[in-house]
């Protein structure tokens, strides 16, 4: 059955926008995890703006489902992930001035990611890439030793939030582009994951694609968590994921 990986970075945010103790992500992982999430997502950004690594450490030491750590190559970040050793680690690109990850990470220019890819493993820690669904990022993943590439849907849920009907061309355009990029994983034996942009309407056709395993998605869940709470938020974003996955 494919995952659902929840992903509690705004309720950080909620808690940074005042500087205070509360919302506390802890407590969002368990409410999440009772809900029927698969795992946890986090990302501890190089500038701290919402996880702390606080927050890392005592989730590492309390989500009883699979913990996926968000993370640039900065050098104290990845001494972080290495010693906390979650189960997951997906590679991700960072910058100061984005809201939010814009895009996936190059995988295709220094190869700066292979030592780090190669320590994760060691550890016993599962490595994604965050990457567009561009031929050459995911070779190059399969090249580095990635176990998982974890596909930006940025542009497809952007189509798909213009045209909802869900049929229009750039929709379409943007879906088959997931499609090829699902059957190149699974031909380069990669783990296929897919996140950004996901929500209640349009997450269907992507968890329908072949192969995928795990989605990863926080911002639809925690919006729709203020009018129903998180539990039952995670619960009908997990139904729904079911029901594409079976188109």
């Amino acid at each position: 059955m494919i995952e659902l990986g929840v992903n509690i970075d705004h309720i950080a945010t909620i808690r940074q926008a005042r500087r205070t103790y509360e919302p506390d992500p802890v407590w969002a992982a368990a409410e999440a995890e009772l809900g029927g999430a698969d795992g946890i997502t986090v990302h501890l950004r190089e500038d701290r703006r919402h996880i702390t690594d606080r927050d890392v450490e005592v989730l590492r030491r309390t989500v009883q489902c699979k913990l996926n750590l968000e993370m640039s190559l900065a050098a104290d970040v990845v001494e972080i992930a290495e010693r906390l050793a979650p189960a997951q680690a997906t590679l991700v690109p960072e910058r100061r001035q984005e809201v939010t990850t814009e895009g996936g990470i190059d995988l295709t220019g220094d190869n700066a990611a292979t030592p780090v890819v190669d320590r994760l493993r060691n550890k016993g820690v599962l490595v994604s890439a965050f990457i567009d669904p561009d031929e050459r990022q995911i070779r190059a993943a399969a090249r580095q030793g990635f176990d998982a590439i974890e596909l930006h849907t940025g542009d497809y849920a952007n189509a798909y939030n213009l045209h909802p009907a869900g049929g229009h061309a750039k929709v379409r355009e943007e879906l088959a582009r997931l499609q090829r990029a699902a059957e190149l994983a699974a031909s380069l034996k990669l783990r296929l994951h897919a996140g950004h942009g996901l929500n209640y309407r349009n997450v269907g056709p992507v968890a329908a694609l072949p192969s995928m395993v795990e989605l990863n998605i926080g911002h639809a869940i925690v919006s729709r968590a203020v009018f129903v709470g998180l539990r039952e938020a995670v619960r009908e974003m997990k139904r729904v994921m079911v029901e594409g996955a079976k188109r």
